[in-house]
Parts: C-alpha cells; sequence; structure tokens
C-alpha cells in the first residue's frame, strides 16, 4: 500500500519508505505517521486479547452458566412440586369416596341396628 502524501496530510514532504501505524481495518485511510527516529511497531499481541486474559467474559459466562443451572433446577422442583399436589389430590379423592362408601355402609348398619331393635322389642313384647 504506497499512499502519496496528499492521503496523509503532510504537506508535499517525500515520505516514501515511511512506516505508518494502523489502528484497525476500519481506520486504513486514516494513516498515522511513524516519528522517524521510531521503530516500534504495535504487536499484533497488544491489539487480540488471549483467551485467559479477558476475566469479564469468563466470569459473565460463569454466571450465566449458574443462572442456567439454578433455573433449570428450579423447574425441576416446580415440576416435582405439582405433581405432589397432583398425587395429594388424587389420594384425597380416594379417601373421600371411602369415606362416602363407609357413610352408607355406617348408614346401612344403623338401619339394620334399628330393625333388629324393632324386632327385639316385638318379641320382648309379645313374651310379656
Amino acid at each position: 500500500m504506497t499512499h502519496s502524501s496528499q492521503d496523509t496530510g503532510s504537506c508535499g514532504i517525500q515520505e516514501d519508505g515511511k512506516l505508518y501505524v494502523v489502528d484497525s481495518i476500519n481506520d486504513l485511510n486514516k494513516l498515522n505517521l511513524c516519528p522517524a527516529g521510531s521503530q516500534h511497531l504495535f504487536p499484533l499481541e497488544d491489539k487480540i486479547p488471549v483467551l485467559g486474559t479477558n476475566s469479564g467474559n469468563g466470569s459473565r459466562s460463569l454466571f450465566f452458566v449458574g443462572l442456567l443451572i439454578v433455573l433449570i433446577v428450579s423447574l425441576a422442583l416446580v415440576f416435582f412440586v405439582i405433581f405432589l399436589i397432583i398425587q395429594t389430590g388424587n389420594k384425597m379423592d380416594d379417601v373421600s369416596r371411602r369415606l362416602t362408601a363407609e357413610g352408607k355402609d355406617i348408614d346401612d348398619l344403623k338401619r339394620i341396628n334399628n330393625m333388629i331393635i324393632k324386632r327385639l322389642n316385638q318379641l320382648d313384647s309379645e313374651q310379656n
């Protein structure tokens, strides 16, 4: 990439063989002329972060993984509670049916008891 002196804004000074610094690909047309005595080029490692150095993204992803695990566990607990509520409702229906059936049996026993008492009273009155 050779650029003329008008591209860099240096007013007609001959600049062949000079070093330019480019901050990013988007800034290719904004070239900065390096000072004459400076041979310092920015190494590529300074521009690209190393995988383990950016702890903000790592902790953020760890936070989201933890949050996801907590949400899954809480969802499982909610489903378990709903299952227990349904099971308890079914058991209560069974118990109420039994109580109703036993109530009918108790009423039948009371009626039979009353019939026996009446019959015994009749027999007792016939003997007297």
